[in-house]
């Protein structure tokens, strides 16, 4: 699923970090990542599209990301522990205890600009649900007064306990008995079992009035979940409709977030990077981010 967009050749290497340099913004190959056609969006969703940008953060993520692609004695190290130990824990896992694998969503700078806030802007309770190693955690966590998360593997848990957040179990954050200002549901809604579900109990754990929801989903859509080590179908299969980018992302606007009694205050389109390893340099996806706001009943 993950894609890669460059070769790891010597003359490749150089050209790219050149691409993502301070001095050149235009970069082809990584602009084409937030590039977004509003005709095609829907009526409803084409005035609430923000246009990114690859930033500062961005192209640091990338330039780390390459350098450590290169550490050749740990890349091999890294894939002989990988084969080893994928007989008995998941992929997820293994990255946790290897400590690779991370994952960037948003910048700082994108974040602001989603939630229109400055970087003052201050709450009460953060809700990361699927959290991994905490590090799209710690761009939203210097906003709120407590940091909640939520994560099934071990080894990434321990990650957040060491970034002290408070790591709740998977079914029990709905029950703490108060509500949470910002819930970040990033690339999870296509790997749970029961995604409407999860849509319905994070709208019903909001503040009422100003809390908001931000959701990243990988498209094209394609749903599934790890259930004993292989991949299935999960019980509630969200059909998302549409061949574009722009046709899906107004597609979970109009029918999937409205019928879980959300609207779209934001939309924008950003790139799901993950750290790489001895083969490729970094992996891709398409994202789209939204932010979600509960209709009122």
């Amino acid at each position: 699923m993950w894609t890669v967009k460059y070769t790891r050749s010597p003359l490749a290497r150089s050209l790219f970090m050149n691409m993502v340099g301070e001095n050149d913004s235009a970069a082809i190959e990584t602009q084409r990542w937030y590039r977004c056609s509003p005709d095609l969006l829907g009526e409803t969703l084409r005035p609430l599209f923000v246009q990114s940008h690859l930033d500062p953060d961005t192209r640091a993520f990338l330039r780390q990301s390459i350098e450590k692609s290169g550490w050749l004695f740990t890349q091999l190290y890294h894939s002989f522990a990988s084969t080893v130990l994928s007989r008995m824990m998941s992929r997820t896992s293994i990255n946790g205890l290897l400590g690779r694998g991370s994952m960037f969503v948003f910048s700082a700078e994108q974040f602001h600009q989603l939630l229109r806030i400055t970087p003052e802007w201050r709450a009460e309770r953060l809700l990361d649900l699927g959290a991994g190693d905490g590090g799209v955690t710690e761009v939203m966590g210097s906003h709120f007064r407590e940091v909640y998360a939520t994560e099934v593997s071990q080894p990434m848990k321990w990650h957040l306990q060491r970034r002290n957040y408070i790591v709740l179990g998977i079914d029990e954050w709905p029950q703490k008995g108060f509500k949470y200002d910002l819930i970040s549901c990033l690339n999870l809604l296509d790997r749970c079992e029961n995604p409407l579900d999860l849509l319905r109990t994070m709208r019903q754990s909001l503040v009422p009035g100003t809390g908001r929801v931000i959701l990243a989903a990988v498209l094209p859509f394609q749903p599934y979940v790890e259930i004993g080590g292989k991949w299935q179908r999960p019980k509630q299969y969200l059909r998302v409709k549409g061949k574009t980018w722009e046709e899906q992302a107004t597609n979970l606007s109009n029918e999937v977030f409205q019928a879980a009694g959300f609207e779209v205050e934001a939309v924008t389109r950003l790139p799901y990077l993950c750290e790489g390893d001895m083969y490729n340099d970094y992996y891709v996806l398409d994202d789209a981010v939204f932010v979600l706001k509960a209709l009122e009943d």
